[in-house]
């Protein structure tokens, strides 16, 4: 395929759209709540009222508000539908025509701040293109940041141009992926790996399985992109398992990409080579460390290894390899479609661009957010979240998923960047965001988490293995009020040496949650304790 026929594709989609649009949401989940079933009733509407040549309902992926799915928008209007049921689509069809304030159908506001405060760079086709139709995908755009790359810029202007965006790996780290990419292409050897890292395992995230489900050609484009500047002719995109819907979306992708010759061999006609094949994990959290996805990818048991060497000189079969998570790619293409000073602009000086974040918990609109860097948490979460439901008031809000600290109410100005986080004891992690209100237990909140860390440790070293077993049943004890303060004292001790300690990303952060809430909502702990000395006269 050659520029040419991509725009003669792109030409064919547009003419094949209706004057109005009906976009269903049939990301996971609005799928379990029945959206498939209202694509259909309005399929069956659509037909029933004769206006096939006039309106079309469209699968799509996330719309984002998703404690109001199943959800329905219509364009051109952008009218948005929440909640919606299969007996309401001939309403909703009927609205087309000529709207009624009371026909029963609960109506959304696309102004209201959860959206208008929004700056979508990755989730811009979300709820937009059909993710199983890579037509779609080329009508928006699509594959026209691999062509340019391919046909009218060197490797290193690709590598030149990340780096001069300022993005910074999303997978949690925050290190310069400019900074990363150069160092695989500098790399010699024959043989290079890009492997895309979508073990999302984080607790309430859902931040990657979203991107995947809902425009799953993007990250193919920024995989193939980085392959080019890396000088990498196979990628592995390594995908929990426990996300079907998402294997089955980049399955379809992967075959439609390679069927126009977007994958595989020749890409757009020069000499480029670059194939994609899915690795699916079996559930280890750990696996979302890279040297465990690594071994895991290999056939072998999911288990990190020290480091240095890095992934970067010796990775997948002791090959020089990249490895980025889902949203990293997903920012490659328009970064390379409107370049990096564009990209740049936004956001803080040392944390560029947009981030997504999971929102969810204690808060009254739950979904996905993007917003620039920088943001507040308080504008986040009461502007965008609509602060604590049924009146209630947000008590902390948890970033960074096992490995990030609890953020107390007082500190919600902190702007949401890597440096301002890490200084408030917590992390930007893949994009979990947790809210909790005045009803939460923070040391139980500490002992869920730790529970969770000890489940999914490895067993390999013995900080991690151990110690998490040891701080668990610290926790149990404070929390039944069965401890004393030298416990207290011990589990310090105790988290300090995990941290220190453990071979791998997940003990070293294994005790932040611990951590945070001491240092925030120490006066529970004291309370618990406390507690359970009055129980005992």
């Amino acid at each position: 395929m050659d520029l040419a026929e991509l725009n003669e594709v792109a030409e064919s989609e547009r003419s094949r759209q209706k004057p109005m649009r009906i976009r269903c949401c049939t990301a996971a989940g609005c799928v379990s709540s029945g959206s498939l079933a209202v694509k259909q009733a309005l399929d069956r509407a659509i037909v029933e009222r004769g206006l096939n040549d006039y309106v079309q309902a469209c699968s799509v992926g996330c719309l984002r508000l998703c404690c109001a799915g199943p959800l329905v928008q219509v364009d051109p209007s952008q009218e948005l539908f929440e909640e919606v049921k299969p007996d309401q689509a001939p309403t909703i069809v009927q609205s087309l025509l000529a709207r009624s304030a009371s026909d029963g159908v609960k109506r959304g506001n696309p102004a209201m701040p959860f959206f208008a405060k929004q700056q979508p760079i990755v989730l811009e086709n979300s709820g937009i293109v059909e993710p199983e139709r890579i037509e779609s995908y080329i009508a928006a755009g699509g594959y026209r940041a691999l062509q340019q790359a391919i046909r009218e810029m060197s490797p290193a202007e690709v590598v030149d141009a990340v780096t001069k965006s300022g993005l910074r790996g999303r997978g949690g780290a925050g290190y310069p992926t400019g900074v990363k990419w150069s160092l695989v292409a500098k790399m010699p050897g024959a043989q290079k790996y890009v492997v895309c890292n979508a073990d999302e395992g984080d607790p309430g995230a859902f931040m990657d399985r979203s991107v995947l489900e809902s425009d799953p050609h993007r990250v193919l484009e920024g995989m193939a992109i980085a392959a080019y500047a890396v000088g990498a002719t196979q990628g592995f995109v390594y995908v929990r398992g426990e996300y079907p819907l998402a294997i089955h979306r980049l399955q379809v992708a992967i075959k439609q990409a390679n069927k126009l010759g977007l994958l595989g061999s020749g890409i757009f006609e020069s000499p480029v080579n670059f194939r994609i094949d899915l690795r699916i994990g079996a559930g280890a959290f750990v696996c979302g460390e890279e040297t465990a996805l690594i071994a895991s990818i290999e056939g072998k048991r999911g288990t990190p290894t020290a480091r240095p060497p890095y992934p970067a000189e010796k990775g997948l079969w002791s090959c020089p390899t990249l490895i980025n998570n889902v949203e990293t790619f997903a920012n490659i293409p328009p970064i390379l479609n409107k370049g990096a000073d564009w990209f740049a602009s936004i956001g803080t000086a040392k944390s560029k661009g947009t981030k997504v974040f999971a929102l969810a918990g204690k808060i009254r609109y739950t979904g996905l957010v993007e917003v620039p860097m920088g943001m507040p948490l308080r504008t986040i979460v009461e502007d965008l979240g609509g602060g604590a439901p049924d009146g209630g008031t947000i008590k902390a809000v948890q970033t960074g998923g096992p490995s990030g600290g609890c953020i107390p109410a007082p500190l919600l100005d902190t702007p949401v960047d890597y440096e301002s986080l890490q200084a408030v004891g917590s992390i930007m992690g893949s994009g979990g965001m947790i809210v909790m209100d005045q009803t939460t237990n923070m040391v139980e909140v500490a002992k869920y988490f730790m529970e969770f860390c000890m489940d999914e440790s490895c067993g390999k070293c013995v900080p991690c293995r151990a110690g998490t077993v040891q701080l668990h049943r610290l926790l149990t004890r404070i929390a039944a009020g069965d401890a004393s303060q030298a416990e207290i004292k011990q589990l310090e001790v105790l988290c300090d040496m995990v941290k220190h300690t453990s071979l791998c990303g997940l003990g070293q952060s294994a005790p932040n949650p611990v951590l945070s809430t001491l240092r925030y909502f120490r006066q529970e702990y004291d309370q618990s304790i406390k507690k359970g000395r009055i129980s005992l006269i």
